[in-house]
């Protein structure tokens, strides 16, 4: 019986909201773009077709690589230290220089 009053008030909520949200029925405002750099995972620069293309122009075959699974969760800047001299500064800039001109 404790739990009546707690039932009575979620059917009540459950009733008012459909005529609350048919009186403000706008559409949601759209997602801000989300701005890639550097410091994004891997996995979503290669999500995204532009982002993905400046990647692989300066790291052709990064996705391909056979720890790929293992470190796309990491960002660029993150993997420079383990990627034996494969992503050095000159790359990290250009790529920066890049990603910057999607935005």
């Amino acid at each position: 019986m404790k739990f009546m009053p707690l039932a009575a008030l979620l059917l009540t909520a459950s009733v008012a909201t459909p005529a609350f949200a048919d009186a403000h029925s706008e559409a949601p405002a759209a997602a801000p773009a989300v701005a890639m750099s550097i410091n994004t995972p891997i996995a979503t620069l290669m999500a995204n077709e532009s982002a993905k293309a400046v990647v692989l122009k300066h790291l052709p075959g990064i996705d391909e690589h056979p720890a790929y699974e293992e470190f796309k969760g990491m960002s660029l800047v993150a993997l420079k230290p383990w990627s034996q001299g494969v992503i050095t500064d000159d790359i990290i800039e250009k790529i920066t220089t890049d990603l910057a001109a999607l935005a």
